[in-house]
This record gives C-alpha cells, sequence and structure tokens, in this order.
C-alpha cells in the first residue's frame, strides 16, 4: 500500500496578496488536525520562517536556489519532506519573480521540486477578471502546475460564487476563500513582517486557524496535492561527520534572530554550539568562533548599550584577535554607536571603527556574490540603515548583486573580526567554513 502524503507551494501574483496569512493559517490549522507538518520558505527571507516554526511547531528551512546548488536544495527538501504528512512551503514575491528573471523564484523551486502550487489571489477589487488572471498563471509555463486557488480579502459569499466561476472556466479549482477581516492580519514592519512584542502573534495565528477552514475546503486540498511516499534519505551520511571540536558561541535573542537554519547545521559540524544573549546575559560564553547574526538591534539599542558587561566582554575578545563573523545587525551592535529612527544615540561594543544610524533611512536589498579570498560565497542583503563616519578598512573582496554588477557592499576586517551587511548563506559550502575558522 503506498503511504500518501501531501506537499504544496503557497504563491500569488504578486506580494503583498496575503501569502504569508494563508500560510499561518494553513500549517496551524492542519498541525491541529494531528499531522506532522513541515514549514519551508522560498527565497532568503529570515523573518517569514520564524512565524512558520511558531505556527507548526517546527522548524522551518529555506528553499534558495541562487545562493545554493539546486542539488542542495533537493536534498534538504527530501530530508525534512519525508519524516512529515504535509510539506508546506511559502512562496516569494509573485510567482515567477526571480533574481533574473525566473531564477530563483517561487516557480522555479515548484518545477526543481515538483511541487503543485497554490495560488493566493488578492480578491478585493476583483470578481470575473480572476479568470483571465488564473489563466494566465496556470498556462504561462506549464512545468509548473497551478493547481489551486485560495482568495484572500472576500468580502461577502455572493463575491466568492463570482470568483468559483472564473476559476471554473478556467481550470483551476476553487478550495475557498479567507474573509476580510482586519482582525487576521499581521502587521509588516521594514524588513518584512513584524517581529514584536507589542503583537500577539499566538492569538492571531490560533483565530486564523479556526477561521479559515470555515471557508477553505481542506480536505480537497490535500487531497489534490498528495504524492507518493518518498524515500528515507540516509541520516547517517558524512554530513553529519565532526570536522573539528571548536566552542561556537551564537547570538540569539529578541535583538539577534536572522539565522539560516541550514547554515548552523554546517556550523555544528566544526564544533559544540552554545546559544548566548547580548541583551540578557552577563558576559560572551568561553568561544573560539563567535557569530553575530543579524536581526533588530535598533529595537533594542537602549538594552543593548545598558549590558555594559557584555559590550566588554565582546570587545575583549574581538580584540584579542579570536575569529568573529558579524552580519548586518551583528555589524551595528560592533560598532561604536547606533543612532536609531528618532535621533538618539547608544554606545555599542566599539570594536569597528563607525557609527550605523537609522535616521535618514533608504532600503538596500538584494542577493549579493562574494569573492572571499578566492571562494565564491552568497548571500543576500536586506537593510535600511547605513554607516556614518565609516573608518573601517574594507578587505580585497568585491561583492557583486545577481547580475554579476559590482555593488557598494563591502567586507570589513579588523582584528580576527569580519563584518558586512550581507546575510551569509554558507550550508552549501563547506570550503569557506573552513576558510573562515583557519581550518586546514
Amino acid at each position: 500500500m503506498t503511504l500518501t502524503k501531501s506537499h504544496f507551494l503557497i504563491s500569488a501574483p504578486s506580494s503583498n496578496s496575503g501569502k504569508t496569512t494563508i500560510t499561518l493559517a494553513l500549517l496551524r490549522a492542519l498541525k491541529n488536525r494531528g499531522l506532522e507538518v513541515q514549514p519551508f520558505k522560498c527565497g532568503p527571507d529570515y523573518i517569514d520562517p520564524i512565524h512558520h516554526t511558531a505556527a507548526a511547531g517546527k522548524q522551518s528551512v529555506n528553499l534558495d536556489t541562487f545562493m545554493s546548488s539546486e542539488t542542495h536544495v533537493q536534498g534538504i527538501y527530501a530530508k525534512y519532506s519525508s519524516v512529515a504528512d504535509v510539506s508546506v512551503t511559502e512562496g516569494v514575491m509573485g510567482l515567477f519573480d526571480g533574481s533574473d528573471k525566473m531564477r530563483g523564484s517561487s516557480a522555479d523551486i515548484a518545477q526543481l521540486l515538483a511541487i503543485p502550487v497554490i495560488l493566493v489571489v488578492n480578491a478585493k477589487s476583483m470578481a470575473y477578471s480572476a479568470a483571465p488572471l488564473l489563466f494566465g498563471f496556470k498556462n504561462f509555463d506549464r512545468r509548473v502546475r497551478v493547481v489551486g486557488v485560495i482568495f484572500n480579502f472576500v468580502s461577502t459569499p455572493s463575491h466568492y460564487r463570482f470568483l468559483k466561476d472564473a476559476c471554473t472556466d478556467v481550470g483551476v479549482e476553487a478550495l475557498g476563500y479567507l474573509p476580510q477581516n482586519n482582525t487576521l492580519s499581521i502587521p509588516s514592519r521594514h524588513l518584512g513582517l513584524h517581529i514584536s512584542a507589542e503583537t500577539n502573534y499566538e492569538q492571531i495565528i490560533a483565530n486564523l486557524a479556526e477561521t479559515l477552514p470555515k471557508t477553505v475546503d481542506l480536505d480537497r486540498l490535500l487531497e489534490i496535492t498528495q504524492r507518493g511516499d518518498q524515500e528515507n534519505p540516509d541520516h547517517n551520511s558524512k554530513s553529519d561527520t565532526k570536522l573539528a571540536n571548536l566552542k561556537i558561541s551564537i547570538a540569539r535573542d529578541e535583538a539577534f534572530t536572522f539565522l539560516y537554519q541550514e547554515n548552523i547545521k554546517l556550523l555544528s559540524r566544526f564544533g559544540e554550539i552554545t546559544w548566548f544573549s547580548p541583551l540578557h546575559d552577563n558576559v560572551l560564553p568561553e568561544t573560539d568562533f563567535l557569530y553575530l547574526p543579524g536581526g533588530y538591534p535598533e529595537l533594542f539599542a537602549e538594552k543593548l548599550s545598558e549590558n555594559t558587561s557584555m559590550r566588554a566582554s565582546l570587545k575583549d575578545y574581538c580584540e584579542k584577535g579570536n575569529r568573529t563573523l558579524a552580519e548586518c545587525g551583528g555589524m551595528m551592535y560592533l560598532a561604536k554607536n547606533l543612532t536609531d529612527q528618532y535621533g538618539e544615540t547608544f554606545p555599542m561594543v566599539g570594536v569597528l571603527d563607525c557609527t550605523t544610524s537609522m535616521q535618514s533611512a533608504k532600503m538596500t536589498l538584494g542577493y549579493r556574490i562574494a569573492d572571499w579570498n578566492n571562494i565564491e560565497i552568497k548571500g543576500h542583503e536586506f537593510h535600511y540603515s547605513n554607516l556614518i563616519d565609516n573608518e573601517m578598512q574594507p578587505q580585497s573582496m568585491p561583492v557583486t548583486n545577481a547580475k554579476g554588477i559590482e555593488t557598494d557592499t563591502k567586507i570589513y576586517g579588523k582584528y580576527n573580526t569580519y563584518a558586512s551587511y550581507m546575510h551569509l548563506y554558507w550550508a552549501d559550502n563547506e570550503s569557506f567554513i573552513q576558510n573562515l575558522l583557519a581550518i586546514k
């Protein structure tokens, strides 16, 4: 007897259609049925997976065919989806939007992994005009299987009937809708969905999971996205073997949250990982390698500044020449000062010869490729802060965008501390970690 499982990718014609809202509702509603639900996220986003993990009770994993190889993406999808009843992947931007045409798009991922697509369509100002929209998305690239649609912002049941007629005429199954309701939305912020203690995410997710099954046919969704039983990957492969025995410290708290799950998996092969909090702990744990990922240090600048013992501990560690990698928010923390959006300036660790500021904020966004000591490493840049009073010396490591054009992004080095606005993805790049850690 073949064990049937389900998997699908939630996408949309464009951003702001409600992909994340629908994804979170489905993750929790399916979990509430007693199913093992594995979330994934297309692209480099590090915020949506935090919400996915909360909704599904299982760590969300990034799938990105720009920052890593197709083989890597296929491998991690097979590994995590093989032990789940339902695998739910949230797309990025519109279905066909990639770094260069379709490259790295949700459609690219769906085609590579043979995942059926469920479209989320914003129907706020639309009725039967959904027909040509759906026809285009269904037929533009027949290698991408658009099998169903869930409408968002539907005003009344009669409104949905017009939309359902459009689906019937196009041959895309209407699976239901989410009614227009402001209490079911998660507020947005400058780096994606809001991460704030002021928002009760758990309550919103719980409300979504209770509301969605009333108007969306979950049984039919699972039925049309079934897949056969998959081969269980070998979890005892060389990918689990230890490569070194270093003591590795990683910052993780409300201010430092932007982490890629598979990066940590690879890093754990080089030693024992200890998590610590620059906000709440007094000193840095004993460590051979320090990793300060991105996050929202600007929202916690005063508390970070007030923790003088931690700041002193980190300064001492870095000035002694110990190895450190600081990405975006981590770099802001190691700077001399941080000026928030209100113009208040707070002393930071003081290792790097610069100040960062949220004033005159301007978004910088895009994939990046760096030549790191003749090793190609890819990543993503997304921030609004900027460097001021910058006296840091950039390393001879050119950084280009997805089209190979050199950018203003720099990688800075001082002592054995490397800092940049890039969020690096090294899960598919063991040689980069070996070089960074100076392991022969």
